[in-house]
């Protein structure tokens, strides 16, 4: 026998190997890529439900004499492509030097501060369900989001 032909004779076990190889690794990598897509969605729709909450704050800081109703739309206009987002908003007031002190509405006879002045808060608190594109083991079916956003108005 010829030196090629053992050569060639020592190379066709290893045709297949590849192809083997790569319909072992296949499932692993596309599984791997919808996780990566899956906890990415899930992380892009937290910022979004946390932005919308300091925009519905930022919105009721800006127009401070408007209704909670109105604070709320803006909050849910913010992060209008997150499915099913609910938004309350919260107006109120406390001391300067201690957020202890809020109170929510704002009386109409206000807290003495005790030399320290009294501001009012627009607060406002989002909230979305979060379900994964796959039925991961060992993790809920859906996830709440939240988001939090306090800001005082300046006298």
């Amino acid at each position: 026998m010829s030196e090629h032909s053992k050569h060639a004779l020592r190379r066709k076990p290893q045709r297949g190997a590849s192809i083997v190889e790569m319909a072992f690794a296949l499932p692993f990598l596309l599984l791997l890529l919808i996780g990566v897509i899956d906890m990415g969605r899930a992380y892009y729709l937290s910022i979004e439900v946390v932005n919308a909450a300091f925009a519905g704050a930022e919105y009721g800081v800006q127009n401070s004499g408007d209704t909670v109703a109105h604070i709320e739309t803006a909050a849910k206009n913010d992060a209008s492509d997150v499915p099913g987002i609910s938004a309350t908003a919260t107006l109120g007031c406390e001391c300067s030097n201690d957020a202890s002190t809020a109170q929510s509405p704002c009386p109409s006879t206000p807290p003495s501060c005790s030399g320290n002045t009294l501001v009012q808060y627009v607060k406002v608190a989002t909230t979305a369900t979060y379900s994964p594109l796959f039925p991961w083991p060992a993790l809920p079916t859906s996830f709440t989001l939240n988001g939090n956003a306090k800001l005082r108005l300046t006298q």
